[in-house]
């Protein structure tokens, strides 16, 4: 990654450029080791030293289900204990990490990844299409329709009442 050859990109943008990638490199796989988080990071970094910060932003900076100690990203998701993918809308998150970082702004990336902010909307917003479609409880969402089909809802609250006094 230009990363590591001098362009100042923040090292939390290094760890979701890196997870971004496997991801769209993997599309089937639902989340990564912390390992092969770094292993992508390394060869991104090419032929210069990883940044010692990357793997303590994989393991909690960028994690939002984690409290924040002292990062407070969340653009990272712990799916099971050494497991991470890309943090998506409707994800639990510590609420202190509130409000905080997502993904790199464009302009904090080098231009050759830019292409993946598109990428993760799109993935980002395939996946939330998924998750409601497989949520058995949003799944629910309108089965008790026929249970008023002949009869208007006030006209059903009215018989339900009558008598009451």
């Amino acid at each position: 990654m230009t990363v590591a050859s001098g362009i100042g990109i923040k090292v939390a943008d290094e760890v979701w450029i890196a997870t971004a990638l496997l991801h769209r490199e993997h599309p089937d796989a639902a989340d990564f080791a912390i390992e092969e988080i770094m292993q992508r990071a390394t060869e991104e970094a090419g032929k210069h030293p990883l940044r010692p910060g990357v793997y303590v932003h994989v393991v909690q900076h960028c994690v939002a289900n984690r409290p924040p100690k002292p990062g407070r990203y969340r653009m990272l998701y712990e799916t099971a204990p050494g497991r991470r993918r890309l943090f998506r809308s409707g994800d639990n998150y510590d609420t202190a990490r509130q409000g905080a970082k997502i993904v790199p702004a464009t302009e904090d990336i080098p231009s050759e990844y830019a292409a993946l902010l598109d990428w993760y909307r799109e993935w980002a917003r395939d996946n939330e299409k998924d998750r409601i479609k497989n949520d058995p409880l949003l799944a629910l969402r309108g089965s008790g329709k026929k249970l008023w089909a002949d009869e208007h809802a006030d006209e059903y609250v009215r018989r339900l009442r009558e008598g009451w006094e």
